[in-house]
Parts: structure tokens; sequence; C-alpha cells
């Protein structure tokens, strides 16, 4: 079955509006395991407007599972990821502006430079990803770059103004999802995702992992996170 990643990055989220100690991002991923998540992920960006280095240390101890670290790629952010050892790094696009990663990874444009990073998290036995947009080129740039697996940007499905406009996003996803599977890649998906249109991502059988973060937190707001966790997994045909 898909196995679901709770991404926690807007439980801190609210914390930071108070620079205050609550919510703990930390508390919401160790019930989102206990509600049935396969994995935790969290977003360190570079200007830490929601998740902490403090936060990702706790999870590295405490986490059950696994746990993701998405990251830019830069120096700093290896030298953490490396002391960290997370199980995994999804390598993302940042910008300070942006209110949530826009896009995929240009990675056939920034190959030379994605590379090292790549490879010197691999060396640590780091499994490494790449968010990307669901295009054949980015596909084969991701597989010559040497990453294990790709994370398919929904972004575009989950945004699209009527069935048609999902329909040809559905279609470019699974395509992609399919390429990426033949070339010895593994296949995760995320962004935008919610307990609606998550029904046609999992009908892709290539992909294996979903990472949901947004939807999940919002519902926690009102209904808790262990029963938003539990009805996300409904939503993806899961027994629980």
């Amino acid at each position: 079955m898909m196995r679901l990643g709770v991404n926690v990055d807007h439980i801190a989220t609210l914390r930071q509006a108070r620079r205050a100690k609550e919510p703990d991002p930390v508390a919401a991923a160790l019930i989102a395991e206990l509600a049935g998540a396969d994995q935790i992920t969290v977003h360190l960006r570079e200007d830490r407007r929601h998740i902490q280095e403090r936060d990702v240390r706790l999870l590295r101890e405490l986490v059950k599972t696994r746990l993701n670290l998405e990251m830019a790629a830069s120096e700093e952010m290896l030298k953490f990821a490396l002391d960290l050892t997370p199980d995994s790094v999804t390598l993302v696009p940042e910008r300070r502006e942006e209110l949530t990663t826009e896009g995929g990874l240009e990675v056939e444009a920034n190959r030379d430079r994605l590379t090292p990073y790549i490879t010197a998290l691999k060396d640590a036995t780091i499994k490494v990803s790449l968010f990307i947009d669901a295009s054949p080129a980015q596909v084969k740039a991701s597989h010559r770059a040497g990453a294990n697996s790709i994370e398919i940007h929904t972004g575009r499905y989950a945004e699209a103004k009527d069935e048609a406009q999902r329909a040809g996003e559905l279609e470019k996803i699974t395509d992609a999802a399919k390429l990426a599977s033949r070339m010895g890649l593994r296949v995760h998906a995320g962004h935008g995702l919610d307990y609606q249109n998550v029904e046609g991502i999992i009908q892709i059988a290539e992909i294996e992992e979903l990472n949901i973060g947004h939807s999940i937190v919002a519902r926690a707001c009102l209904v808790g996170m262990e029963r938003a966790v539990r009805q996300m997994l409904r939503a993806m045909g899961k027994k629980v």
C-alpha cells in the first residue's frame, strides 16, 4: 500500500506566529505516528520560518518510523543533514519570498551543482529524492544525477480550475511516474493534496509514497491530529 508521510511544518507555523512553545511539531509528529503515519516530513528552511533545528534534532531521536528532511541544496543544509543523518532527504527549490514551494527543481540545468550534494548524502547512507515537476526531462535528469527517487510536484493538479485541466495534469503525473519507475527510480508525490483530490493520485500504481501537510494540519485544528491522520489514511484506501 502507498505510504503516508505527514508534514508537520504548519504546526510549527502556528507556534512561530507567537514565538511560543506550543503547538509543538514534535508532539504532533508522534501523534501522527500513533495514528498510522508511515513517515514524518519536515522542511528546515533557510529563514527558519517554521521548523527549527531543535525540532528536527528531537524528531531524529524520537521518530520510530522514518524521518524525511526537505531542504535546499546548500552547504549549510548539507552539513546539517550529514550531522543529523535522517532516513531520507528531499532536495527542493527554495525562495525566501514564496509562501510555499512553488514548483519543482530544474534538475537538468543544475545537474552539475546538485550531483555533489546527492553523492555526499548517499555516501552517508541517506536516501535522496528530488522534488520535480511532472516532466519527462526532469525525470531523466534526476536519474542521471543519481537520485534514489523523485517526488512529483502535484500542485498544478491540486489547483486545476476544472475537470479537463485536472485530468490533463493527472495524465502528466501518471506518465512521469511510469517513466521514473521504468528507469529504476522510486516515485513519491506531494503538494496541495487533500482529502478529496488524493483519490486520483492513489490510482497511480507506481507512486509509493505521498507527503501531505497543509490539509492534514488544517483539519487537525478542528478535529485533532490523530483523527485527521486517520481520515487521510482512509481517503488513501487504508484500513485504520
